[in-house]
């Protein structure tokens, strides 16, 4: 009997713990989710995460550059609020953070879908894109004709980094030619280093979005991007869809700075018309 009774205690113990736990975390959880524009008007800080990549976000000379670079720098302007901005190139960890409260606006790229809007909402979206084939010329790949057909992909193997939103597109793609493709996810490299492993010869083919693709051709001259693998799409920045109130003053500062002549410098900086 006082073994039973001692197992009933220890039972009622760690249920106890369980519970006051479970009453901390969701005391804390809560307070993440409900961070909109008050409570970051109030801090006074406005946690960003962005990722480096050749056109978004790079190091160039001793200086910070790129199109997300430059635009927060200019939509710093229409607020006092401090632009405080993390690094986080998986795009996946991104949302994680922002799920969680440690970030308040993911500032990249970010092809828009139905299955991403179902638990994020998206500012006014700041660009039009698309994925493309990169492979290597024929003159750099022993003759061999680039591929010009999705339908040449089956069996193939493509090449994106870590959790790339491009394989979304890869997926549909095999489906809707009713064969395999091969994704390789790659952990250590994003899209530049994966690109000049196409143009080195070490991998065969690679998927990347135009704008970033026409920017590495002309250093890698050995690459072919004529192949498109998706329709134009729109990309923009994510907030929670428990944070409207951001989402609705973000979409305010990008209207009017598309109004300015500072915007239209960044487009043709960084974008080709």
């Amino acid at each position: 009997m006082a073994g039973k009774q001692k197992k009933r205690i220890s039972s009622a113990v760690t249920i106890s713990i369980i519970i006051i736990a479970g009453l901390v975390l969701y005391k804390c959880y809560p307070q993440a989710q409900e961070r909109d524009y008050p409570q970051i008007e109030k801090s006074g800080i406005l946690h960003i995460v962005t990722n480096m990549d050749p056109i978004g976000y790079f190091a160039s000379s001793d200086t910070i550059a790129g199109y997300n670079h430059d635009m927060l720098a200019a939509l710093q302007k229409y607020t006092n609020i401090k632009f405080e901005i993390s690094l986080e190139n998986s795009l996946d960890e991104s949302f994680k953070g922002l799920q969680s409260g440690k970030y308040d606006l993911i500032a990249r790229n970010i092809a828009i879908n139905a299955n991403l809007r179902e638990s994020y909402s998206f500012v006014t979206p700041i660009t039009y894109n698309k994925l493309v084939l990169v492979q290597r010329k024929p003159e750099y790949n022993e003759g061999k004709a680039p591929i010009r057909n999705h339908l040449e992909l089956g069996n193939k193997t493509l090449h994106i980094p870590l959790n790339s939103p491009n394989k979304i597109r890869i997926d549909n793609l095999a489906h809707e030619i009713g064969d395999s493709i091969h994704i390789s996810e790659d952990s250590l490299y994003e899209d530049e280093q994966i690109v000049m492993m196409v143009a080195s010869g070490d991998v065969d083919y690679a998927v990347c979005d135009i704008q970033t693709a026409q920017l590495l051709s002309a250093k890698f001259p050995e690459i072919d991007i004529a192949t498109d693998i998706g329709f134009t799409h729109l990309e923009g920045w994510a907030v929670r869809n428990q944070s409207p109130a951001l989402r609705d003053s973000l979409n305010i500062w990008i209207e009017r700075f598309k109004q300015t002549d500072e915007y239209k410098l960044i487009q043709k900086k960084y974008y080709t018309k």
